[in-house]
């Protein structure tokens, strides 16, 4: 039977799963798991807040499965989830925590030409880190991303191009000197 799962297509998977498929269901989370919490961790969710947010995301996921038409993939539909429940957490935690002053950022560099993006996404301001992550790593438009965020579209745009501009600084310090990128691990 795990065989038979593994063989299966995303789209055949939602489909049984809607239909009440635990299994099938199962294999999906298993499959798309880790991707889903890495974008909580490129957003800026620590371990086990990532870990509880994505069992949110893929419980939502059951629930609306019948709703997955197999326009896009499952990952970046299950992903979307994710970042929105993850924006609504972060909404409801700023209206109880007050904003706490900025830490120093650790160097980025491990070895001569690499360089950590999740550590260069740190570097990025809280706004700017949220967007580019919803933008590349959720796949939300910018549309979606305003909407999602309650900010002016053209906010939103500033806000990762911004951020691009300053992850590629990050990335590639010494880019233009040399005329070679910092290779990303």
């Amino acid at each position: 039977m795990a065989k038979a799962l593994m063989d299966l297509h995303d789209v055949e998977l939602a489909a049984l799963a809607a239909a009440g498929g635990r299994r099938e269901f199962g294999e999906l989370v298993r499959r798309h798991g880790s991707a889903v919490r890495a974008l909580l961790r490129r957003m800026g969710a620590q371990g086990a807040e990532a870990d509880d947010v994505a069992q949110d995301a893929f419980l939502q996921a059951f629930e609306k499965c019948a709703e997955f038409r197999g326009e896009g993939t499952f990952a970046a539909w299950v992903k979307r989830i994710a970042a929105r429940l993850y924006l609504k957490r972060k909404a409801k935690d700023a209206r109880y925590v007050a904003e706490l002053g900025t830490e120093e950022i650790a160097p980025m560099i491990d070895t001569p030409g690499r360089v950590d993006l999740d550590e260069a996404l740190k570097a990025l301001n809280e706004t700017e880190r949220l967007c580019v992550s919803l933008c590349h790593g959720a796949g939300l438009s910018h549309p979606e991303i305003a909407t999602a965020m309650n900010l002016p579209l053209g906010t939103v745009k500033s806000h990762v191009k911004r951020g691009l501009d300053k992850l590629r600084a990050r990335l590639s310090p010494d880019a233009a000197q040399s005329g070679r990128a910092a290779h990303v691990v």
